[in-house]
């Protein structure tokens, strides 16, 4: 029976890359002079923390960062903003979580999206992946083509991959 899987993966490497090159156009812009920014990185709890001494740059810390991760090919939607929070000396800091694999709630919203869509194929939720199986080739082709519609509903950067005949 024919299947595709959906997954949601990045390029940690290219990530990184990103995000040194925003430090370091951070560093060298004229508007950022005499203004602390930091970018941490954690890759294990997969969040970026960004930090500036005036909250209006942490705006434009942040302008810097989305061009440097669309300049490396990495989603937009893979990023999740959190709050703004206050920090020391009237600081600002927002933490961005990273979306690296499908959770449990987006896996069960593909699913209801296929079922909705009344395309004779079956999902299932395999650990952080979806499988995706019908009898049709041409099922699979218009669930992909569904789900590529649905991309910014959902909020999550899919790619399609394992296509078994």
């Amino acid at each position: 029976m024919p299947s595709f899987d959906i997954i949601s993966e990045i390029n940690w490497q290219e990530l990184d890359n990103a995000i040194n090159q925003t430090n370091k156009e951070a560093l060298q812009r004229y508007d950022f002079k005499g203004i602390k920014t930091e970018i941490a990185f954690d890759k294990k709890e997969k969040t970026i923390t960004l930090w500036c001494s005036e909250e209006g740059k942490l705006d434009a810390l942040n302008d810097i960062l989305q061009n440097k991760i669309i300049k490396r090919g990495i989603s937009l939607l893979s990023l999740e903003y959190q709050t703004l929070e206050a920090a020391f000396g009237g600081s600002v800091r927002q933490k961005i979580l990273i979306q690296a694999g499908i959770s449990k709630d987006k896996a069960k919203n593909i699913i209801q999206e296929l079922k909705d869509s009344k395309l004779k194929v079956h999902a299932q939720i395999q650990d952080e992946q979806v499988r995706v199986s019908s009898k049709s080739k041409d099922d699979l082709q218009s669930s992909m083509a569904l789900l590529r519609s649905k991309q910014d509903q959902i909020k999550i950067p899919m790619q399609f991959s394992n296509f078994r005949d």
